[in-house]
């Protein structure tokens, strides 16, 4: 059959038409199943977070990835192989085959804009690899992180069409977008909420639940379909920030980073040429006076930072581990020979958003107040890094250890340090060398193309009636299949937020500019570029001043690229990039009120803004005669945010800034029996960012409490914490309850928000609740 449009057509019959089914002349061809063509692999993708070139014990790292090191053994290793220095833009270059900004993904969902390559929009014309292959005949599964949506469709209202359920995966099991609480994630099934099956105390981390959805999909589909195979996509949030595990993973690297983020440089350089991951002539690259040394780092902080990195490796070891299970479980089904396994230990460097100290709480870095965590509180919380009280993320110099022996770190595309990721291919049935390691240049891009290979198909010239772009990555079977293959990925451009590059035929042209932990870009005419020769394999002479023209060329190659992929116009901007009007990009909210009701849970970006504003929240209910008590709404969780409740039958507000301080506002009497409406009202002092207010809580337009929040958190609460309506998924925010068990015990009609606005008599009519209804529409 012909497979270049998808879906395939129908069979139509042409021939006799008979009256009656026995007739002996009936005949009609049986019905057939779509399966693939024969002998196509099974196919599992691993893709981590933020795993630097040099963390994983595979290339060379401290930290022990015996799974890695297996599926190595008994495969290739690709020490080549470049993501493009973020997340959102990586994932969904490897799921289409495309550069980038071709789909529309320059920067993460959360900066879109309206420029082509930076609208988060995929285009229809570039359908991904899961479609491909779910319309050619097989099973499809995506478990783990999603940041491709656009923000604007992170809803229960959707549309679906770019999470994963709407790009070919037929099952999901997840979250979507940047990063989750490994102990509180917020999690979908499909497109519908959902909540863990237990809580941390009874065992409970993302990594693990992710594994076992994982292996109880393959499970059933190998039971029930044995001969489809299946496309299986296992995306953890880990390693990325929160650094989350429990602690007989992080006690195994106890006192193993006390010489310091230098000193394991140099280690892991060592070990990296004894493993053959770099040349033998390999130099390692300088730290940047960006980047703290070790030795200037104040003494009484190092314990911290040495227990950050303890923490990061066990958490690597555990996500390694849970691979290595999902792996066994294909191996038991007896199916591993003829598995193509991919496993990219990255979608980026290591992550230095973490400022040059690390941070117990990362919202305190995303809100830029990292000043309030003193060396004195970060000392007092070394025994909470890595578990359900914290929520922390390791220093600089560690992001930069972890990138052995590159330059820069995650969002740096510039250099390789933000964009080479070491990557191991296993498929016993499709190539025979095993345990030896590939020099040829590749890109995330090239992923979608090998799996269409080895799994015998064409790219489609047509997916749901929309005519295909062609796919612009390099299929990589061949380099597989004979390491002598010619090179044929030859030119490869890279960007982020103004960090760029080229690579044309061994030859880098590279301009750093801006650095990820400081507000630091400078007009793009002022940018230095440098110039790598081939045999420099870690960008370590900058040959800039003795070969200008072969620097010229390069650049115009980088401009030519491009124009051809939607790069320019560039876009280093950052506070406008966050501002859904400047950027031009939709929102989902509009105006200054917001209708709710209960049971309705819907992320951040989906909830009118309060921050630094004066602002209410009124709920209307029914009290029962017992009294009542729990969750109204609430914002964030432990982290931060804000919650309002009924507490021993008093309404109560609580802002919990950042987890340090939380400040209580509670009526001075009990709710009676009956419907009211409970009001708070917030009255933001202004003069700026995070400053304070004045609380006042309402019982049917009576003041009946009063306090201060002296506080408060000015950009954002939490990256995947709700905003609930009648109880509090996730993590709790108040100290007062736990995160179960806190359902609100009375009858919620509705809950409204309204920000900027006086409402003299504190009470809202049924006319106003329907035009701020019909204006949402």
């Amino acid at each position: 059959m012909s497979r270049h449009v998808l879906p395939i057509p129908d069979r139509q019959h042409v021939g006799l038409t008979t009256y009656d089914a026995r007739d002996p002349n009936t005949k009609y061809p049986p019905i057939t199943t779509l399966r693939p063509p024969p002998e196509a692999p099974n196919i599992l993708v691993v893709l981590l977070d933020d795993v630097g070139f040099g963390a994983s014990s595979a290339f060379g790292g401290p930290c022990n990835t015996p799974v890695a090191d297996r599926l190595a053994a008994g495969g290739v290793k690709l020490n080549r192989f470049h993501t493009t220095a973020l997340c959102s833009p990586t994932r969904q270059a490897m799921l289409t085959g495309r550069n980038h900004h071709s789909v529309g993904m320059g920067g993460v969902t959360e900066i879109a804009t309206s420029a082509p390559g930076n609208c988060s929009v995929r285009p229809k014309n570039k359908a991904p690899i899961a479609e491909t292959l779910k319309l050619n005949g097989y099973s499809t599964a995506q478990f783990g992180k999603c940041h491709e949506v656009p923000v604007w469709e992170v809803s229960p209202v959707g549309p679906f069409n770019q999470w994963p359920t709407g790009s070919g995966f037929e099952y999901f099991y997840g979250f979507i977008g940047g990063e989750a609480n490994q102990y509180y994630p917020g999690l979908f099934e499909g497109t519908a909420p959902v909540e863990p099956h237990k809580s941390p105390e009874e065992g409970y981390t993302l990594t693990e639940d992710l594994a076992e959805h994982a292996i109880t999909w393959v499970r059933q589909q190998k039971a029930l379909a044995p001969d489809k195979p299946f496309f299986m996509y296992f995306a953890p949030g880990a390693t990325h920030a929160p650094h989350h595990v429990p602690k007989e993973w992080s006690d195994k690297y106890r006192g193993k980073f006390g010489d310091g983020w230098d000193a394991q440089r140099e280690q892991i350089f060592a070990r990296q040429k004894e493993l053959g991951v770099i040349p033998a002539d390999a130099e390692l690259t300088k730290r940047h006076a960006e980047i703290p040394a070790w030795d200037d780092m104040p003494a009484d902080l190092k314990p911290v930072l040495a227990r950050q990195m303890e923490i990061y490796a066990g958490f690597l070891e555990q996500v390694d581990h849970e691979v290595g299970r999902i792996v066994d479980s294909i191996a038991d089904l007896g199916v591993l020979e003829n598995t193509l396994i991919i496993y990219i230990i990255g979608d980026n460097g290591a992550s230095a958003e973490g400022t040059p100290n690390g941070c117990f709480n990362e919202m305190v870095t995303l809100n830029g107040m990292s000043g309030i965590e003193s060396t004195e509180f970060l000392l007092s919380k070394i025994d909470d890094f890595g578990t359900p009280n914290a929520y922390n993320h390791y220093a600089v110099g560690w992001a930069h250890a972890m990138c052995t022996p590159y330059q820069w770190t995650k969002q740096v595309a510039s250099h390789w340090g933000g964009t080479r990721n070491g990557t191991i291919v296993h498929w016993p049935k499709g190539f025979t060398d095993r345990g030896v390691t590939r020099n040829h240049f590749h890109h995330v891009i090239d992923v979608a193309p090998t799996l269409l290979e080895a799994a015998g198909l064409p790219a489609p010239l047509f997916v749901n009636g929309i005519q295909q772009a062609p796919i612009e990555g390099f299929s990589m079977l061949a380099m597989l299949r004979d390491g002598s293959a010619p090179e044929n990925h030859q030119v490869q451009y890279f960007e982020i937020m103004g960090n760029r590059g080229v690579y044309h035929q061994g030859w880098t042209a590279v301009t750093k500019h801006r650095t990820p932990w400081l507000f630091d870009a400078h007009p793009f005419a002022e940018d230095i570029w440098e110039l790598y020769a081939p045999d420099d394999w870690t960008q370590s002479r900058n040959l800039a001043k003795e070969n200008p023209e072969k620097l010229a060329e390069l650049q115009r190659l980088w401009l030519i690229e491009a124009v051809k992929y939607n790069v320019v116009p560039l876009d280093d901007r950052s506070v406008e990039r966050f501002d859904a009007g400047l950027a031009g990009r939709p929102s989902l909210i509009q105006g200054h009120s917001q209708l709710l009701f209960a049971g309705m849970r819907v992320s951040e970006n989906c909830v009118v803004n309060v921050k630094n504003k004066s602002h209410s929240l009124t709920a209307s209910v029914v009290v029962p005669e017992t009294g009542a008590s729990g969750v109204l709404i609430t914002q964030g969780g432990s982290t931060g945010g804000w919650t309002f409740y009924v507490h021993d039958n008093r309404a109560k507000y609580c802002y919990n800034f950042f987890g340090i301080e939380h400040y209580f506002i509670t009526a001075d009497k009990p709710l009676t029996p009956g419907a009211h409406q409970v009001r708070m009202e917030f009255t933001y002092d202004g003069g700026g960012l995070a400053k304070g207010g004045d609380v006042t809580l309402y019982y049917d337009g009576q003041a009946v409490g009063s306090g201060r929040v002296e506080q408060t958190q000015p950009l954002v609460y939490s990256c995947d914490e709700a905003c609930d309506v009648g109880a509090d998924t996730g993590s709790p925010c108040s100290p007062d309850y736990g995160p179960t068990g806190q359902q609100f015990t009375g009858e919620i009609a509705w809950v409204q928000i309204d920000v900027g606005q006086a409402d003299n008599d504190h009470l809202i009519g049924p006319e106003e609740r329907f035009n701020i209804a019909m204006a949402h529409q």
